[in-house]
């Protein structure tokens, strides 16, 4: 079941400053099970009652943008300039097709012809500014009456099993963590906790400082898909974490140190019952817990991450285990924190 809602998730779009698909989604999947209400900036702030009440102020979080792009131009021959919204590596975006605005339309992201290309560039990925989305169009008109500036452009990665239980998809950053808060809820949670449905972390961790700020917890744990650099290329520390190698427990990263304690207690608890994990090798990303850490009076928190590859792509790649065993471990988190003197 829980694959299933990320499959359903991953196939929707919503990149920052536009989830209105994705939330309207995932209301009507938890609407029935909590209260629910949406604040300004668009966050879902969902109140779960538990089998016991919580002495300890809870917030599960996760942000339901993916990363994309935006069209600023529309040029005379039809193709369209676009600029990206969140951090996009230029390499995975030349030759993918992508969709666009509401109706959905589909584009090719383009740039220069190989055989046009100086040989001194030719090892070199064109910038973002260098490349154009080719629609089909044949003129600035035709063009202008199928998507306009301002539109949205969403990269077109299909979800997909292979292997030995891997899925590939867009915007399992960070599907996978609504998908699990989604999977909590239906199930039942011991004790009362709120789950927060983040918008704009890919744009600066906007939505999760303001959702924390109107909860107001003392206890946090942010559910991320996070940076596994485990190919070939890379050894050591350098692989930052690994793909099935279990649930990422950081410890710090760009934006956060986090509460030793409850860090502690996680790796307690996987341990204890069988959940394989495992945390960062490297100081790198960041995630909303930058922002809610430091929100109010400052904010106990932990972030709990599915290693994934290729983030921030059409092609991002995690193994179903892993899903599970972050899904299992934040359960337990959830429930340790208010059983536990911490």
């Amino acid at each position: 079941m829980l694959t299933d809602t990320l499959k359903e998730l991953c196939a929707l779009d919503g990149v920052s400053g536009r989830e209105q698909e994705v939330r309207e989604r995932i209301i009507s999947l938890i609407g029935d099970k909590a209260e629910v209400k949406t604040d300004p900036l668009g966050n879902v702030i969902a109140f779960c009652k538990g089998r016991n009440k919580a002495d300890k102020k809870l917030m599960i979080s996760a942000h339901m943008d993916e990363v994309g792009f935006i069209v600023t131009y529309i040029n005379d021959d039809g193709t369209l300039c676009f600029a990206p919204v969140g951090g996009i590596d230029p390499r995975v975006c030349f030759g993918k097709r992508v969709r666009i605005g509401k109706d959905k339309i589909y584009g090719v992201i383009g740039g220069a012809a190989v055989h046009n290309i100086p040989k001194k560039d030719k090892n070199k990925a064109d910038e973002l500014d260098k490349l154009v989305i080719d629609i089909g169009a044949d003129s600035r008109e035709q063009a202008a009456g199928l998507v306009k500036q301002g539109d949205s452009v969403y990269f077109d990665g299909s979800f997909m099993r292979f292997g030995s239980g891997m899925i590939r998809s867009k915007a399992i950053d960070d599907r996978a963590g609504c998908a699990i808060m989604i999977e909590m809820i239906r199930n039942g949670v011991e004790y009362d906790t709120y789950f927060t449905f983040v918008v704009q972390e890919e744009i600066g961790l906007r939505g999760s400082g303001c959702a924390a700020f109107s909860v107001g917890p003392d206890f946090a744990i942010v559910l991320e898909a996070t940076t596994a650099s485990d190919i070939p290329s890379e050894s050591g520390a350098d692989k930052v974490c690994e793909v099935g190698k279990g649930a990422v427990v950081s410890i710090m990263d760009r934006h956060t140190i986090y509460d030793e304690a409850l860090c502690a207690l996680a790796f307690r608890l996987a341990e204890d019952n069988g959940i394989p994990c495992q945390t960062k090798t490297k100081i790198a990303g960041g995630n909303d817990a930058g922002a809610v850490h430091v929100s109010r009076g400052g904010v106990r928190t932990a972030a709990i991450s599915v290693p994934c590859r290729y983030l921030h792509s059409p092609s991002c790649v995690i193994r179903e285990e892993d899903l599970m065993s972050v899904y299992s471990l934040a359960s337990l988190l959830a429930d340790g924190i208010q059983t536990n003197d911490i």
